[in-house]
């Protein structure tokens, strides 16, 4: 091979080298940004402010625990609405006066639920027993319940919302409260499944994918967002 030749062949070698490094890197970052993407266990831990508390997560979420209200304030069949865990999604909270399935407080009898129909998606009002919904006088619901005006899905507060008039499919979720017995305050710590109507496919079950879909579509209420709604 002539002088000439193998500086060319040299040159070459050299080209196909950098040619060659430059893939490598370029495959190297591709990489990394589908690990960030597709959530990998190497992608950087997300920070959520949650009022008092913070929720670090690597593609996981908690539910922030706020809160609410004090039992002393409550009155027997006298609601509020709150919203928890987004900002658009309203829950009842009442004290029932009688025992409740999974109800808190001295007397066992507060509870709470969303307020989003299983059906379509409206929002019902809480009904004390034995009254006419404004909607709908004709009609007497004889427990302490949710009714629904849209469609007339009823869901009995007693016994943990479940349904026992119209059309829903299930019950609606369940909000988890907490008592401090020493100051009388109620928190509120998360929501059951089903996950909330409009929340992802309707009626997940799983706990974890529950978490997922109800934090999806609107701003995390705080302890500052809670107090002042």
């Amino acid at each position: 091979m002539t002088a000439p030749s193998r500086e060319q062949h040299g040159r070459r070698r050299t080209l196909q080298i950098l040619i060659g490094a430059g893939c490598l890197a370029i495959v190297a970052v591709v990489a990394s940004s589908l690990r960030i993407f597709t959530g990998s266990p190497e992608s950087a831990s997300i920070t959520t402010p949650m009022g008092n508390q913070t929720a670090s997560t690597t593609g996981e979420l908690t539910w922030p625990r706020l809160k609410l209200t004090n039992a002393k304030s409550l009155e027997v069949l006298k609601s509020f609405t709150f919203n928890y865990p987004l900002d658009n999604t309203p829950n009842i909270l009442v004290k029932l006066g009688v025992k409740a399935e999974n109800g808190i407080g001295p007397d066992g009898d507060i509870v709470a639920f969303s307020a989003i129909c299983q059906h379509q998606g409206c929002t019902y009002a809480f009904q004390p027993p034995n009254s006419s919904p404004s909607c709908n006088s004709s009609v007497t619901v004889t427990a302490a319940a949710g009714y629904c005006c849209c469609h007339r899905s009823v869901y009995d507060f007693v016994h943990n919302a479940s349904v026992i008039g119209g059309p829903a499919p299930r019950p609606v979720p369940r909000v988890m409260l907490e008592y401090d017995q020493a100051t009388g305050d109620i928190y509120v710590t998360g929501l059951t499944a089903p996950n909330i109507y409009g929340h992802g496919p309707p009626g997940v079950t799983d706990p974890a994918q529950v978490l997922q879909y109800d934090f999806q579509g609107g701003q995390i209420v705080t302890q500052i967002t809670l107090s002042s709604g």
